[in-house]
């Protein structure tokens, strides 16, 4: 659930997504072969569905919403995480995936390398990078 509120940005579609990553698993495969990294490559898989359905529609309608600014995330989350979170929210899809998979679920390189299906190098230049810009968004010193 963690991965995928940090993703689509909001807590009822993440659990949209979480729940039919179960719907789609429940009966095709036993309970053992089923993997940790499976299920986090298939909540991130379902996450990306999600942003380019809503790029989709944010294209048609020409109308940006943005969920961070609204009056019930602020009482619920403090000042400097709602920069954080806005912050990271401007980032690229890649680099974000990689901060997130690092930081909120401390995963090593090598599984996030296999959940976003790159190779380790490219883990650590992607999260290298996003950490560089996550700062300049918040106005910070490298």
């Amino acid at each position: 659930m963690r991965l995928a509120v940090l993703l689509v940005g909001d807590l009822e579609t993440a659990e949209d997504v979480v729940q039919d990553v179960f719907a789609r698993l429940h009966g095709r495969r036993r309970p053992s072969d089923l993997t940790l990294a499976y299920l986090r490559t298939c909540v991130l898989n379902g996450s990306r569905s999600v942003l380019r359905r809503r790029a989709v529609m944010l294209r048609r309608t020409q109308r940006v919403t943005d969920l961070a600014d609204s009056a019930e995330t602020a009482v619920l989350i403090g000042e400097s995480r709602r920069q954080v979170l806005l912050a990271l929210a401007r980032l690229p899809r890649r680099q974000r995936e990689a901060l997130v998979l690092r930081y909120y679920l401390d995963l090593a390189d090598s599984e996030i390398a296999l959940v976003m299906g790159v190779g380790q190098s490219t883990v650590r230049s992607t999260t290298a990078r996003a950490l560089a810009r996550l700062l300049r968004e918040l106005g910070e010193d490298e």
